[in-house]
């Protein structure tokens, strides 16, 4: 009788055990392969470069070995070039890459002398299958928000061409530099930036900065400026052709401005004169718009 309730002692306790690990497995505790990423597969050749362009400016790069050589190109941030260093490398390799919307991307990379393709359109291929190959990645300097939440807010801010803000700008030499709209969540400011130019000759962007200033310090020369380092922006403008627009979305980290303080944000003229400044007072800042009274637009 003893060696019979042992065993069904013993039955009991493996058929828990059972269910235990499979509760684990289920919740995403025991095993791994669940979380794993998938990588985009590519050849690469020792004699042709392989071109890929992504959606945002490439913040990191991480090749797997010394068969790969890899950079972004000078002028376009969005761009990476890679190439083997190697002929008739038999291994396979990988590499992987941070950009600045916060996607991690992963690549199994194999050698060919004659590869099917040299230029690959990675916004093309998230637009297709974005959930299977991109990943999450929080920055720090985020703290702990989600990038792709910012990333729609940012876009659909973007797109979106009411202007709520009337009052705020500048216009000279033919340039009209105005501050389209601000939001605010969770903690973050949007400061939508809009360059129009009417005159006949292109308008290239050196820097956009924001930085608090004193508005007596023409008479106080002793007070510093404090400059603000946005977190990120969605469309880094190069230039400005004669006759047209252009948008930029600038995120920054919330604050307020103390007694005598405004906001400066100045953009200045690449190898040219034509600076402007605009003003933005506490009173702005407080009373900035909030996203939630805009519709989250998707992809």
């Amino acid at each position: 009788m003893k060696n019979i309730l042992n065993k069904w002692m013993t039955l009991l306790s493996l058929i828990i055990l059972y269910h235990s690990v499979n509760a684990q497995d289920k919740d995403g505790l025991m095993s791994l392969n669940q979380a794993r990423l998938e990588s985009y597969k590519m050849e690469v050749t020792y004699n042709k470069t392989t071109h890929l362009l992504f959606p945002s400016p490439i913040k990191y790069v991480d090749l797997g070995s010394e068969n790969l050589i890899a950079n972004k190109t000078d002028d376009v941030a969005n761009v990476l070039r890679v190439k083997a260093s190697t002929r008739d490398f038999e291994e396979e390799t990988n590499f992987s890459v941070v950009t600045e919307d916060g996607k991690f991307y992963s690549f199994d990379v194999f050698y060919s002398s004659y590869p099917d393709t040299l230029n690959y359109d990675l916004l093309k291929l998230q637009r297709n299958n974005e959930k299977e190959y991109a990943a999450d990645v929080t920055f720090d300097t985020m703290d702990g928000s989600s990038s792709s939440l910012t990333e729609m807010m940012m876009q659909t801010l973007y797109k979106n061409t009411k202007r709520t803000i009337k009052h705020i700008g500048n216009k000279s030499f033919g340039i009209q530099f105005l501050l389209r709209g601000l939001y605010v969540h969770e903690g973050k400011y949007y400061f939508i930036i809009h360059l129009k130019n009417s005159g006949n000759i292109p308008y290239p962007v050196d820097f956009i900065s924001f930085k608090i200033v004193d508005e007596k310090k023409i008479k106080r020369t002793v007070i510093q400026d404090r400059i603000l380092s946005p977190l990120r922006n969605y469309s880094t403008i190069p230039k400005v052709e004669e006759h047209d627009e252009a948008f930029d979305i600038f995120l920054l980290d919330q604050f307020t401005l103390m007694d005598g303080q405004i906001l400066e944000i100045e953009i200045l003229e690449k190898n040219g004169g034509r600076h402007l400044k605009m003003q933005v007072t506490n009173n702005d800042l407080i009373g900035a718009s909030v996203f939630k009274d805009i519709n989250l637009k998707l992809k």
